[in-house]
């Protein structure tokens, strides 16, 4: 009798557990698309040129070998095809984009507290922008309106600057308290992108765990709201063809997909170890995201935030072992969830 119930109560576990919607998301799982060369660490920002090849930059808090910061270029296939030595940087580059009118590629040197125009064949560089405020700015993300101005978020002073598309002084668009934390990761304002018609910029707040919306009317800011709570770190942001948001968590190890309306639809990507070769596989610190056709390519940071004196967080130990640091790929479909159309 008693390995009679036995076998009844594990055969209505296993039912219960495959059982439709006993998951609570399906995950796409993310893949490694390419390894920095030996030595290299902490990949941040990633972009994309129209012929598919993948730029990314390096938030390296070690050093470089050129004592400068580096822009590595990536082919659509994971090619390793050049690596650039970026004149006049710090070796702490966060995000990088192509500007849609100029062409020029902008880059965010954190250490400087400044944009830079960069040849991404030379390295050569001018300064785009400056951001003031000194050591007290934190430059972080960039981004573009219809009109070819660039935004530019400032962890640091809650702050989202703007100048046009020739750079410049900028001039603060919007600053506000829930641009700012007293969280962990110490950054405020992070990721940040336009909806769909340009009334709307949604800007990540990686230290209170948000999603903040700006509204926009004739290029004027509104009064930011909090749009959405509960991203554990939350960090690139990037708005797609049907206005869904995808935000890398960076501390949750994957990306939660959000639909206009603040509700999540997706979850993809998770943390599965470290390889034999030091990689981390899946999503490790996921920090910056960006679509290029049927996928989305994601850089996973893997910084031990212990290296700042900050409190320990829950991967700061896997971060540590991590001796070849990766950019990551996921399919860039959302599944699909029951209760939703």
């Amino acid at each position: 009798m008693r390995l009679f119930v036995r076998v009844v109560a594990l055969l209505l576990l296993t039912v219960a557990l495959t059982a439709p919607g006993a998951d609570a998301w399906t995950r796409s799982p993310a893949v490694t698309f390419a390894t920095l060369p030996a030595g290299v660490t902490n990949p941040e920002g990633i972009t994309a040129d129209a012929a598919g090849n993948l730029y990314v930059t390096t938030f390296a808090v070690g050093g470089t070998s050129s004592g400068t910061g580096q822009l590595f270029v990536f082919s659509p296939s994971g090619q390793l095809l050049r690596q650039v030595n970026v004149a006049g940087s710090s070796v702490l580059l966060l995000d990088l984009a192509f500007h849609p009118t100029t062409g020029e590629l902008l880059v965010i040197d954190f250490g400087l507290q400044q944009v830079l125009r960069v040849d991404p064949v030379t390295g050569a560089s001018s300064v785009f922008t400056t951001i003031p405020g000194g050591a007290a700015a934190g430059p972080n993300v960039l981004t573009f309106d219809g009109a070819g101005n660039v935004y530019v978020s400032d962890s640091f002073q809650g702050t989202i600057w703007r100048t046009d598309a020739a750079g410049g002084a900028p001039v603060a668009w919007v600053a506000d308290p829930l641009l700012t934390t007293t969280g962990v990761p110490p950054f405020g304002a992070n990721g940040l992108a336009f909806n769909r018609a340009g009334t709307a910029l949604f800007v990540a707040n990686t230290g209170n765990d948000t999603v903040v919306k700006i509204p926009v009317s004739g290029g004027v800011a509104g009064l930011p709201e909090v749009f959405v709570n509960s991203i554990n770190g939350a960090d690139g942001l990037i708005v797609d063809d049907d206005d869904n948001i995808w935000v890398a968590a960076n501390q949750a190890d994957e990306i939660v997909v959000l639909d206009p309306t603040g509700r999540v639809i997706a979850k993809l990507g998770d943390f599965g170890g470290i390889d034999p070769h030091g990689s981390p596989v899946g999503l490790l610190f996921p920090a910056s995201l960006v679509r290029r056709g049927n996928f989305v390519y994601v850089t996973n940071l893997a910084l031990d935030l212990r290296l700042f004196g900050l409190p320990q967080p829950v991967d700061a130990q896997w971060a540590a072992q991590v001796t070849a640091h990766t950019i990551a790929r996921i399919q860039a479909r959302i599944p699909k969830a029951q209760g939703l159309p």
